[in-house]
């Protein structure tokens, strides 16, 4: 059978066209969320709007946790298993570099702040900060306490915090004018802390523990209250955007519990299934999405209504996500 000219041009150009479409289908959005999948060693992009994945990138060590680069071109995942963090190019969804941690071992919470990416270095009692221009790690500073699991960084760059969950601590550093340069003070908390952020006017640290909460004055580095949550392992918290709102997963309670910020007591508890563990709140405030995973699942939860509004799957054993928007 022979072709006509015309069909040929046609077939031709629904060709071009098709592959256009699949390039563009494969586009990161933006914005995008990102969540990591322990059980495959990968991290999906997400497209919100469609709720696909539109691109995967295989790590190494069953990969944690996700921080992104302001100008959401760059992620950095902490690679458990493998001693070392990924840099993920975003735009080209490929790993770009992987760092090699040296003596600094199962890295796990990361954090982005001043250009530079921290994490926790567990196996170390140690938290460590990489430096993506000069691809070097520049600070390393040692907690003495066991279990260094998550981090978070205050927005002015003064106060480092990381919860020593087999310690039942915080480690709290201080930026200090002359060397040692940081000052450590340990501040002892309920069992197993490992949910933590800084409240949206920096002046106070939570930090979610076995079933309670405990919050302490940045200012004078002691705790000033502790309160019952009703949760069994909290494995998450997280102020919404607007300060309002605390949210915290229970990870063997199998439930997201959502707190008012100033009155400390919960106004919803969500059921949501097997495992519950990390999740990411929209920049605006209206959603949140939720790894199930021992279900292999993220839900999408509306903070309006509090229910259940979607489901989809991005890998084996869903956990750390990170919300990007490229610029």
């Amino acid at each position: 059978m022979t072709l006509g000219k015309p069909l040929i041009r046609r077939v031709v150009l629904l060709g071009a066209f098709a592959a256009i479409t699949t390039v563009a289908a494969a586009q990161t959005p933006s914005p995008a969320l990102l969540v990591v999948n322990k059980g495959d060693n990968s991290m999906a992009i997400v497209d919100p709007q469609t709720r696909k994945v539109v691109g995967k990138v295989t790590t190494v060590g069953r990969p944690h946790e996700v921080a992104v680069s302001p100008d959401g071109k760059l992620a950095f995942l902490a690679n458990l298993g493998g001693d070392s963090l990924s840099v993920i190019d975003l735009v080209a969804q490929k790993e770009v570099r992987r760092v090699d941690l040296g003596g600094l071992t199962l890295p796990h919470g990361i954090h982005f702040a001043g250009g530079k990416v921290y994490f926790t270095a567990q196996g170390s009692k140690a938290i460590g900060r990489y430096d993506p221009a000069s691809n070097k790690i520049d600070l390393v500073l040692g907690t003495g306490q066991d279990g260094t699991h998550t981090v978070v960084v205050s927005k002015d760059l003064n106060h480092i915090f990381a919860a020593n969950m087999a310690a039942n601590s915080i480690a709290a550093f201080e930026r200090t004018s002359k060397p040692p340069d940081w000052k450590l003070t340990t501040i002892p908390v309920g069992k197993r802390p490992e949910g933590i952020d800084i409240s949206p006017d920096g002046k106070e640290f939570w930090v979610a523990h076995s079933d309670s909460v405990s919050i302490i004055d940045i200012a004078t580095k002691k705790v000033t209250q502790t309160f019952g949550v009703e949760t069994k392992v909290s494995n998450k918290l997280v102020f919404t955007p607007d300060g309002k709102r605390v949210i915290i997963s229970d990870n063997t309670g199998n439930e997201l519990v959502v707190l008012d910020a100033a009155t400390r007591k919960p106004i919803k508890r969500i059921k949501l299934g097997n495992k519950v563990t990390k999740f990411q709140v929209e920049p605006d405030g209206s959603r949140v999405y939720v790894a199930v995973a021992d279900d292999n699942n993220v839900a999408i939860i509306d903070l309006k209504t509090f229910e259940v509004t979607g489901r989809f799957t991005t890998g084996i054993d869903p956990d750390g996500m990170a919300w990007t928007r490229l610029q």
